[in-house]
């Protein structure tokens, strides 16, 4: 128990303590350590900011700062309230310490403090500080940290090069082994980092995907889309660039095979790391199924052609099993080509025309998809290429950044079935300029209380 009878209390700003000293407000003004007739005091100086994002069970980085008493008669007394830990050597950790002053002193020293969350301590967690000790002004620090779940991290390509000639290739695959038991598992994320040879990256924004291989059909299922970034690597970013892919959770379990493309033309290979994190908690439903709808996403070329009459299969019929309780279609779309005519401001098609496109279900027009501008001038990876257009937003799209996953909830029936047609905004390429492309895939997604097969996908 700490002594605290008849203290005053003073409360810090959240987290903030900058060069803030206690003194003496009165008595002797003979302030030698031995005079115990000093009024109480205890100092505190130094910051402590946020502790930030801390996954469950672990430890953050501790924060310092320093304390020191003067005028005590009795010792002091440091607490923290639960999910936070204090210690004089960085090494021991407790919720408490008690230092006994030496006349009548607590020398200056730094107090180290971390975020420790238990297994329960999700979300903002806020505690507290305090600094006691009779007598004197009690100090209250507010502390806050983010619990995070436990996540299973799984590392699979580490620094794969990716490019054309001098030995290298555009794509690879391989088997990797990945969480087996879902039953606790609440998402799943994904995390790509570029990195870059000696020769540097490539010059250019690249069409680029990540697909998993269906074991039952064969097919390359896309589970995220990105644009390289001009010259460089996405190393700003922590992690590199994140995409959830938890709608693709039934494939990404035990020996899975997973393939990199970049539609890279150079002997500057990009460097690319890929990682998984299984999320511990409660999914939304235990049981997922996927299957493909549109499987247009090889490469950026070999996307719908726009403007001109082609034999691109957009018309669905897809068969919703029995027991389905959720079901959701999962599209991702880019433009491509410099087409004409151009839009106002010489926008030409795909990659800078802004366009609106329809999902219909049974002939009705049911979502719509709009080719707007994504921010690009706001996106930290791309300053190095200046002068260029890094900046300059596509349609839908920035150079290094995940492409957009466009997500529709449905209504629809267990054991029925529906209609299903992309349709594009309408406009007519004249031929002017090359040729411009949608790549595009779309899955439908379904859940269950129950186990449950993958949708039926017919012409």
């Amino acid at each position: 128990m700490f002594k605290s009878l008849n203290h005053k209390y003073f409360a810090l700003p959240l987290l903030l303590i900058s060069s803030i000293i206690y003194s003496n407000c009165g008595g002797s003004d003979d302030n030698s350590p031995g005079n115990n007739s000093m009024t109480p005091s205890i100092n505190i100086s130094g910051n402590i900011t946020n502790f930030g994002a801390t996954q469950v069970l672990t430890y953050s980085d501790p924060k310092s700062i320093n304390f020191s008493g003067s005028g005590l008669s009795s010792s002091l007394d440091i607490q923290v309230s639960d999910n936070f830990q204090v210690s004089l050597d960085n090494v021991n950790y407790s919720s408490n310490l008690s230092i006994e002053p030496s006349n009548n002193a607590v020398s200056s020293q730094l107090l180290y403090v971390r975020f420790a969350p238990v297994s329960t301590a999700l979300g903002n967690i806020e505690g507290s500080l305090e600094f006691l000790s009779n007598g004197a002004d009690t100090i209250i620090i507010n502390l806050q940290g983010n619990g995070t779940p436990v996540a299973y991290n799984y590392q699979t390509f580490n620094n794969q090069a990716l490019g054309f000639g001098s030995g290298f290739s555009q794509s690879v695959s391989q088997v990797f082994n990945l969480h087996q038991d879902l039953n606790n598992i609440a998402s799943i994320k994904m995390f790509l980092q570029i990195d870059c040879p000696s020769t540097g990256c490539d010059d250019w924004d690249r069409f680029a995907n990540i697909t998993v291989k269906d074991q039952t059909s064969g097919q390359w299922y896309e589970i995220g889309r990105y644009i390289t970034p001009y010259w460089t690597g996405t190393q700003v970013l922590d992690r590199g660039l994140e995409f959830d892919v938890t709608d693709f959770k039934s494939l990404l379990t035990g020996n899975t095979e997973i393939r990199i493309y970049i539609e890279n033309w150079t002997s500057k290979a990009d460097l690319v790391s890929l990682e998984f994190d299984y999320v511990e908690g409660t999914p939304d439903y235990p049981y997922y199924a996927v299957s493909e709808v549109l499987g247009y996403h090889a490469n950026s070329i070999s996307g719908v052609p726009y403007g001109v009459s082609h034999d691109f299969d957009l018309d669905k019929s897809i068969q919703i099993p029995n027991n389905v309780e959720n079901a959701h279609l999962r599209t991702i779309i880019s433009g491509w080509g410099h087409a004409t005519p151009a839009d106002s401001g010489n926008r030409r098609c795909a990659e800078w025309c802004f366009r609106t496109h329809q999902v219909k279900i049974n002939g009705g027009a049911m979502f719509n998809h709009s080719m707007e501008p994504e921010g690009c001038a706001s996106n930290p990876i791309g300053e190095v290429q200046n002068p260029g257009n890094w900046s300059d937003d596509r349609a839908g799209w920035c150079p290094g950044m995940a492409v957009p996953v466009r997500s529709n909830n449905l209504e629809v029936t267990a054991g029925n079935s529906f209609n299903f047609e992309y349709e594009f905004e309408d406009w007519n390429n004249d031929g002017l300029n090359g040729s411009a492309y949608y790549a595009i895939s779309t899955y439908v997604i379904v859940k269950s209380n129950q186990t449950i097969t993958a949708p039926i996908v017919n012409d």
